[in-house]
């Protein structure tokens, strides 16, 4: 009897374990059968894959970027690969993501679409994973992580930015890194500073906290968003600043008698020497090829007549001196990007998705290409899924108000990650710029309205969703933890219309070649041409 009950107690938690693990298994599948579906289709260049794709071969090659000849897009694409040459061409990225390119493209050959989109897509299924398990923990509920799986495994824009070779996605990947090592800090942090300030006979200050390894993860994660995109840069200055406010609030609330000057006197220098040289020496690596080869752009520059620096710093190494040049010169192009572009979007109407990005379009008369309707439509356009991007708009405007009224750490923490995507483009408001950058910020976006759905459903921990009112006894809020079925039939329906739409959107995702009508009917603003 005890053989056959220890058996059936086995069973029982294997059944557990498979229930508990589903959810997620069942996601990440979805996210991958979206985004490896035909992914060497189109077997052409898309949007700016014309410069990532061969600058990556080209770095890959020679270890730095290099020129092609002209019309150089049409023999590549048939195979020519190799018909680069040693010279330098100016690139203003960092080289990090066409380092990530160029490994599928040696994994799958040049010429082929999979190699050069595969990192991109490895990245976009990852992000998956790595969102669930950041939702899992700030929500503590293993339902809301598998929504925020799902809604970022079946958005558009996410599947195309995953399906094409651009460097987005990786900065998108890396800086969500960065915002799951913060949150396992704030934890980290919060615990030792409370045994210290336990342990200490004067609380003036508090104590300086060195030992901390989440924060080393992070600047090493947005060392890496750096490397990718300067755009990173935003995400380290972003969460540095959030790191010394978390810390100045802890000790207040820990009875420190000077907790502010001691979190910017005090930690915050720590704080800085953790997270900064981490990053800076990370970017830095990533410019090897450019350092050890002597063929990159600028790479000579000190060595020019009257170039090189003089006066206190002269001692400074002309290799240090020119890749400060080139990077002041990038930083210039930058700023000063104000070429017109026919699906340009100012970023006062990303949060809206009024002008998404075409990155492919082909058209066809019958008989032409396969195409058997009268006329025929190919596209790739990032458009995310309507419910699921305005969903998240009006939620985060929500959670801005709720932050203001209730300063929930949850609320303002996913916040942050918008802080550090999306604000700093408000400075450039007549720079060229894409619907598509948006990728960035999309998993915050995305947070933000499973938050919304976690109060719907009552899944949401007791300080970070307030009923109404108080117990007037109490700073806790009430909680009740059982959904109303009607909410959970409404989260369902909305869920399963998201999924609807995305089945209705791929084939304009995937540059399916369908009916010329067929793809007007996905035009649902006239500026969505």
């Amino acid at each position: 009897m005890r053989s056959t009950s220890a058996l059936y107690d086995g069973q029982v938690l294997a059944t557990s374990r498979w229930v508990r693990w589903g959810g997620y298994l069942a996601v990440v599948l979805l996210a991958a059968a979206l985004r490896l579906w035909n992914l060497g289709v189109p077997h052409a260049l898309v949007f700016d894959e014309t410069f990532y794709v061969k600058d990556a071969w080209t770095l890959f090659n020679n270890g730095y970027e290099s020129t092609w000849p002209a019309d150089a897009n049409p023999q590549f694409e048939a195979g020519h690969t190799d018909i680069f040459t040693t010279d330098p061409s100016f690139v203003v990225h960092p080289p990090l993501g066409k380092w990530l390119i160029a490994l599928g493209m040696n994994l799958l050959g040049p010429g082929n679409p999979w190699g050069w989109r595969l990192a991109t897509v490895v990245v976009g299924v990852l992000a998956v994973v790595l969102i669930m398990l950041i939702a899992g923990k700030l929500f503590q509920s293993r339902l809301l992580a598998v929504i925020a799986g799902f809604l970022l495994a079946i958005d558009g824009h996410a599947i195309v930015m995953s399906r094409v070779a651009l460097l987005d996605n990786f900065v998108m990947f890396f800086a969500l890194l960065g915002f799951g090592a913060i949150l396992m800090d704030r934890q980290w942090h919060a615990t030792r500073l409370a045994t210290r300030l336990a342990t200490m006979g004067d609380c003036s200050w508090g104590p300086t906290l060195w030992w901390r390894p989440w924060l080393l993860a992070a600047g090493l994660a947005f060392g890496l968003t750096s490397s990718v995109k300067w755009s990173g840069l935003y995400f380290l200055a972003a969460f540095g600043i959030y790191l010394v406010v978390v810390d100045a609030l802890a000790r207040r609330r820990g009875g420190v008698s000077f907790w502010l000057s001691a979190a910017i006197l005090k930690q915050a220098v720590a704080t800085f020497l953790l997270l900064v040289p981490v990053a800076a020496a990370t970017f830095l690596v990533s410019w090897s090829g450019w350092f050890f080869t002597r063929g990159g752009y600028y790479r000579d520059w000190a060595d020019g007549a009257g170039a090189a620096w003089t006066g206190p710093l002269s001692w400074v190494p002309h290799a240090v001196q020119s890749f400060w040049h080139y990077q002041s010169a990038a930083y210039t192009y930058h700023v000063g990007l104000a070429t017109p572009h026919p699906y340009q979007a100012n970023p006062l109407t990303w949060l809206f998705m009024t002008r998404p990005t075409s990155m492919y379009y082909r058209g066809s008369s019958q008989g032409e290409l396969g195409c058997q309707f009268q006329n025929c439509s190919e596209a790739i356009t990032s458009v995310g899924n309507p419910l699921i991007w305005w969903a998240a708009t009006g939620a985060l405007f929500y959670l801005v108000y709720r932050l203001a009224r209730y300063r929930e750490w949850r609320v303002g923490f996913i916040l942050m990650g918008m802080v550090a995507g999306y604000l700093p483009w408000l400075m450039y408001l007549n720079r060229t710029v894409f619907q598509f950058y948006t990728i960035a910020f999309e998993p915050y976006l995305l947070l933000g309205l499973t938050f919304v759905i976690g109060m719907v459903l009552k899944r949401i921990p007791d300080q970070a969703r307030p009923h109404r009112r108080r117990s007037a006894h109490s700073q806790a809020y009430e909680y009740d933890p059982q959904p109303r079925t009607g909410a959970l039939a409404a989260v369902t329906a909305s869920l399963g219309v998201a999924l609807l739409l995305t089945a209705f959107f791929f084939p304009v995702w995937t540059g399916m070649q369908t009916p010329f009508a067929f793809w007007q009917l996905h035009i649902w603003m006239p500026s969505w041409r």
